[in-house]
């Protein structure tokens, strides 16, 4: 049997992987001496009413070598073949962490690519991971497959509020005030691995006529599905489906809440969506 593994930066709820027969590794977000398991021990909602009252960012930490070497060594043992899909390894140690735990346990079952996404982004893969297994496909092809899509993918997001971009030394205090000021939003995408802004609006509806543009640009598959994910903003994420609807129209559409793992560096507000190119 064909085995997903993600983690929870990839944005997707519990319930949804329990669709998907995907398990969810919990990675963990600090604030101060207090530590919470994404999605086990702090829910979306508690976990942006905390963010709103600290003075200094929370931590996120990867999972552990020894962490994995616990899952890995049931799965060699159960004879059963695994697709891990984890977080960027330009963003965390974790995919780092479970090939070092593949050594120790010598789990030949195992396939360890490099998503080099993360949020909504790698809710998309998994999605269309879960597809491949249900058309039958092996580990190593599924694996294959996803690498082979790793380079189309897309994705673009508005950030709303910039306190937090500030508060984790990604914009100088003058730049967030003139920003807020004149209702800057920063877009982003993820290049190599790594987000990296690509353009500024101000205000929301220039946002989302800029990433309009993009996917003009870089036109969606139509043999993929497309993800929609928000930051505590559930207004923002209708309103930009109404705006992209010509686009959107007539695909498979899921929605992600982003969660602690990647809100703690965007913080509430942001959003936007993830495609395979054409």
């Amino acid at each position: 049997m064909v085995k997903i593994l993600t983690d929870s930066s990839c944005d997707l709820s519990p319930a949804r992987c329990e669709e998907l027969g995907v398990e969810m590794l919990p990675l963990t977000v600090n604030f101060g001496e207090e530590s919470f398991r994404a999605n086990i021990d702090i829910s979306n909602d508690a976990f942006y009413q905390k963010l709103a009252t600290v003075s200094e960012l929370p931590k996120t930490a990867q999972i552990t070598p020894a962490f994995f070497e616990q899952i890995f060594k049931e799965y060699k043992e159960s004879g059963d073949d695994v697709v891990c899909l984890f977080i960027s390894s330009q963003m965390s140690g974790t995919l780092q962490s479970a090939r070092i735990a593949k050594n120790l346990v010598g789990a030949d079952n195992i396939q360890l690519p490099d998503t080099l996404n993360v949020t909504f982004a790698l809710g998309l893969l998994v999605e269309e991971a879960a597809k491949m297994r249900e058309r039958g496909l092996s580990a190593a092809e599924i694996a294959s497959e996803v690498e082979a899509l790793i380079p189309r993918v897309r994705l673009w997001a508005l950030i709303d509020d910039l306190k937090y971009l500030k508060m984790g030394g990604r914009l100088s205090a003058t730049s967030a005030l003139v920003a807020s000021i004149l209702g800057i939003c920063p877009i982003i995408t993820l290049e190599n691995g790594l987000v990296e802004v690509v353009g500024k609006a101000r205000g929301k509806k220039a946002a989302f006529k800029f990433m309009q543009n993009m996917v003009e640009k870089e036109p969606i598959s139509n043999d993929f599905s497309v993800t929609i994910g928000h930051a505590a903003v559930p207004k923002t994420r209708d309103d930009f489906m109404d705006f992209m609807s010509a686009e959107l129209k007539k695909r498979e559409i899921h929605k992600l809440d982003i969660g602690s793992i990647v809100g703690t560096h965007t913080g509430p507000g942001a959003c936007g969506l993830a495609y395979i190119r054409k």
